[in-house]
């Protein structure tokens, strides 16, 4: 199970679609608004000029900013004129913590959260968090960086739980890992070398953290938590996709809950 290595696609997120606003007006008018933005993306060599105010709106409302490659662009944009800079519009809100354990008390249960540690295929995102859904998880946090977020594919993958699942993105897991243990919460790693997951009490307020497709859960997180727990691989391939791993595993602590 280890590494969750898969055949990942990380250019997914790259495919033209209609969800790009691009244009230095359409961007800026877009962040006013106060549409759900995922990411605002900006040629190398363009924070000049307009871009310059447009940037610091955007940071002011916790947009997370990316410098790409001006070809990168070019193909986001279908080749229309992005005047260097360009929005990923969001399919929904990002929530805040209090979201999450507000839903989990208007449902008088335990809370129960999903934590995904650099998950970067919106696939995967997206699928994970349909299956949370399912599964009765009470929200889903991601990190700022190197991760998938709430992008076209992603809702497209999920849906419609994008609508019922709270998403959060925090800029450090292993500080929300203490905050929740302060809370009273077990954390339950996903990772190969680990107690098997069958034997495993999830009983109570849970956090499970899913790691990165490739490098698995990261070395301080994996720290943070109290528990690794592994799925059994009998086959000849010793891995599983991330959010496969992820549905097994919340069905698991699913099925432990009153």
């Amino acid at each position: 199970m280890a590494d969750y290595k898969n055949n990942r696609n990380q250019n997914t997120e790259n495919e033209n679609r209609g969800d790009v606003i691009f244009g230095r007006n359409p961007v800026s008018e877009a962040i006013r608004s106060g549409r759900a933005i995922d990411s605002l993306l900006v040629s190398k060599g363009a924070k000049t000029g307009a871009i310059v105010g447009i940037l610091a709106k955007a940071k002011e409302k916790n947009i997370r900013i990316k410098e790409v490659d001006p070809k990168k662009l070019d193909y986001m944009c279908s080749g229309g004129t992005h005047q260097g800079i360009a929005a990923v519009a969001a399919v929904c809100e990002y929530k805040n913590m209090e979201d999450i354990f507000t839903l989990a008390q208007e449902r008088e249960e335990d809370p129960f959260i999903v934590i995904l540690d650099e998950i970067e295929d919106p696939h995967n995102l997206g699928a994970i968090i349909r299956t949370a859904e399912c599964a009765g998880a009470h929200g889903i946090i991601i990190p700022n960086r190197r991760s998938a977020g709430l992008s076209f594919t992603v809702g497209k993958t999920a849906a419609g739980a994008t609508e019922y699942v709270p998403v959060v993105r925090v800029p450090n897991i292993p500080a929300v890992i203490d905050s929740l243990k302060e809370k009273g919460l077990w954390v339950f790693g996903a990772d190969m070398n680990g107690q098997d997951y069958r034997e495993c009490d999830f009983k109570g307020g849970v956090a499970l953290v899913i790691g990165n497709e490739g490098k698995g859960i990261g070395r301080l997180v994996r720290e943070k938590c109290d528990v690794i727990v592994s799925l059994p691989m009998k086959g000849k391939i010793n891995s599983l996709n991330a959010s496969v791993a992820a549905g097994i595993l919340m069905y698991k602590i699913a099925d432990s809950r009153p």
